[in-house]
């Protein structure tokens, strides 16, 4: 489908009068429109879980790779960074790679999005395999860089999925399973950082938090395999254990030192009254807390 004809390039007939208006009017339609966005997902809901549990046991032992142009991109890098600081899992597991590399992140290059060899040369330079994960993503769905990388992962026998913000894309064509977000015109015509960006967060951050709770680092609605490197990291791990565990302050403090500033082990040490080693042994055998701590009793 060519570019014009794509509903995200639609003029929106909503915010027509938008450079007219004053400051509070310009937010309130720019407001109005991401109102929408959370809205428009509900319907996307099915699709997504079907994906993550297409995905998940490939990534139980494997790794993630999120590709992207522009926006797409910089979204990709952005979610797939924060999984170590909030999950504690290595810096491989989810990898956002992005059209033109590190630099485009800070400096658009626009060019490389067209290459449909790019994308393979970089996953290549990740020693990208069959036992990993693509996930594609562009909000026009016709990006070459995005369906080179999509067809060189099929080639390789991977799981690969398609994320767009149109209907029939030609990433969905090209990918295995695929969520189309129809977010539609946006408020600056064209401009897909807004609604379509807002929708491809909001999707990686399903899809890597589920994936993060089913790998069990997340116990009740809390971090525990949180990397406490900075003082703000090192007081949530106190609020965590304490949560967790029922107990005041000072006790919370005992078991963070006592663990060897390991919050998961101190929860179970806490919970089951145990020693670090005895603590480490059970998780060895379950990572997830509450199934632990279950078959435990």
């Amino acid at each position: 489908m060519k570019l014009e004809n794509l509903n995200t390039e639609q003029r929106n007939m909503d915010t027509i009068d938008i450079d007219r208006l004053n400051t509070l009017e310009v937010l309130e339609k720019i407001n109005n429109e991401d109102l929408k966005v959370a809205k428009i997902m509900q319907n996307n809901l099915a699709e997504i879980s079907d994906v993550i549990d297409y995905i998940w046991p490939t990534f139980e032992k494997g790794r993630l790779f999120y590709v992207g142009a522009g926006t797409s991109g910089r979204l990709a890098v952005v979610d797939s960074s924060e999984c170590p600081p909030t999950f504690g899992v290595s810096e491989d597991k989810v990898v956002g790679v992005i059209a033109g590399g590190i630099d485009a992140i800070f400096n658009a290059k626009e060019g490389v999005e067209d290459s449909l060899n790019l994308c393979e040369e970089d996953l290549k330079a990740y020693n990208f395999s069959k036992n990993d994960i693509l996930i594609g993503i562009a909000a026009s769905g016709r990006t070459p860089y995005v369906i080179g990388g999509l067809k060189y992962a099929n080639s390789l026998g991977s799981k690969t999925v398609a994320i767009s913000n149109v209907s029939n894309s030609e990433i969905s064509s090209v990918a295995k399973k695929s969520i189309e977000i129809i977010t539609g015109p946006e408020a600056i015509t064209g401009s897909t950082r807004m609604k379509a960006g807002t929708s491809q967060k909001l999707v990686l951050n399903m899809i890597s938090t589920t994936l993060m709770i089913k790998l069990g680092k997340v116990y009740t609605n809390l971090m525990v395999d949180i990397q406490p490197k900075n003082e703000k990291l090192v007081n949530r791990s106190y609020t965590i254990i304490m949560h967790s565990v029922d107990c005041e302050l000072d006790v919370a403090k005992d078991l963070f030192i006592k663990s060897d500033k390991n919050v998961k082990v101190a929860i179970v040490m806490g919970i089951l009254n145990l020693d670090k080693e005895n603590a480490e042994k059970l998780l060895e055998t379950n990572s997830n807390i509450s199934k632990l701590i279950h078959d435990s009793k």
